[in-house]
């Protein structure tokens, strides 16, 4: 009798805390409805009227060249270093940004093509009690949310399906969903939902029909990371941001500072590796956008400096388009290590990654074997 009691409790525990989550995800859902009908589109008239035609790269040389001072300058043209300088420009600030390579050459055209909150970030905020991971999540989605609303010609919503093994596993990665989609709040872009095991072997065929179960669909956003970051970087131009590529910095140019005698980092001898001419940026701030190169631009400041960042490869291998619908991803979020691997639809292909392992610093990373053989492994 008592062992029935103790039953009856945790299905009727569990199941308020179903209808919980049901409930307050359905009221979200409305809350969205109303807050998208009152929505009023408002032009920004400063976007609208101080948008200039995109000057040439000889302009842009010649400014960088003829400014006797920069408020700030900018080194690295990826995502990070181009938003730096988006920012600045529109502040009001004279701004240049030079980057060695092309724009979004290295990391910021390598990532997984996501717009993502971070559904494991959300787990770990849960499970472990952590506010700050909580707070990333709710940030990261916001900003999800802006990207769809200003970029829609480069990134939209996209489907991804979580397949289920194992009947346990539906209800608790149900409740996570929801939360997720809770915890978006108005700017959730689709209720998430519960697929039959016909219907998610109708999408992904090659999944395995003897342990499926069935699935849960979730949907996050999915963007051109390189033209992303160009066109931010091109917008950055539009407002006045003297802007070049195929630049690279040789060394930083220093100053004594008037105020407590110490010498301080006042800019960038540069060379133009397209025509081999070099010549000097001068600006009161420099900031450090090169990524994984961070330590190799702080060493030109000071040979003493101890390094502060760890790099780390992350490989995708490319994969015939049929091996996915054009329209789904599909997470596996528990590979043999522990890793997540997205198995997503990109450019009438299929790309599935991502691993995580130390790597050293190149220009031009080669995905080892072992990372090759371990995305093809957990894909199988």
């Amino acid at each position: 009798m008592a062992f029935h009691k103790a039953v009856k409790g945790t299905a009727l525990v569990g199941g308020g805390a179903l209808a919980t989550v049901l409930g307050l995800s359905q009221f979200a859902h409305y809350r969205r409805k109303q807050v998208n009908l009152a929505h009023v589109e408002a032009a920004d008239c400063f976007l609208e009227t101080n948008l200039k035609e995109l000057p040439s790269r000889e302009a842009q040389l010649a400014s960088l060249q003829s400014t006797t001072e920069f408020d700030i300058l900018v080194i690295g043209g990826g995502a990070t270093g181009s938003g730096c300088a988006l920012d600045a420009v529109t502040r009001g600030l004279r701004t240049a940004l030079v980057e060695r390579d092309d724009f979004s050459s290295g990391t910021s055209s390598r990532s997984t093509k996501l717009i993502h909150g971070g559904v494991r970030y959300l787990q770990t905020a849960i499970t472990s009690l952590d506010y700050e991971q909580y707070r990333m999540v709710k940030e990261a989605l916001h900003e999800r949310a802006n990207l769809l609303e200003i970029a829609p010609h480069l990134s939209h919503a996209l489907p991804i399906m979580l397949p289920i093994y194992k009947w346990w596993q539906l209800p608790y990665y149900w409740i996570g969903i929801k939360l997720y989609d809770l915890v978006a709040g108005a700017n959730c872009l689709k209720s998430s939902y519960v697929l039959s095991k016909t219907r998610a072997l109708e999408h992904f065929p090659m999944l395995q029909k003897d342990k499926l179960v069935g699935a849960i669909v979730y949907y996050d956003g999915q963007h051109n990371d390189a033209r992303m970051n160009l066109a931010i970087a091109l917008t950055a131009a539009r407002y006045g941001a003297a802007i070049a590529n195929y630049i690279e910095v040789m060394c930083l140019l220093k100053k004594r500072d008037p105020k407590t005698g110490e010498m301080c980092v006042s800019g960038a001898h540069c060379k133009d590796l397209l025509t081999g001419q070099e010549f000097d940026v001068r600006a009161k701030c420099v900031i450090n956008a090169t990524g994984p190169f961070t330590d190799s631009l702080r060493k030109m400041d000071n040979q003493a400096l101890t390094n502060i960042c760890q790099p780390s490869a992350g490989v995708h291998i490319v994969m015939p388009g049929y091996y996915s619908p054009e329209s789904m991803g599909l997470l596996d979020p528990a590979t043999s290590d522990g890793r997540v691997i997205f198995f997503l639809p990109w450019e009438k292909m299929t790309i599935a990654g991502t691993t995580d392992s130390p790597t050293d610093v190149t220009s031009h990373p080669i995905p080892s074997e072992d990372d090759i053989n371990f995305i093809l492994n957990e894909v199988q």
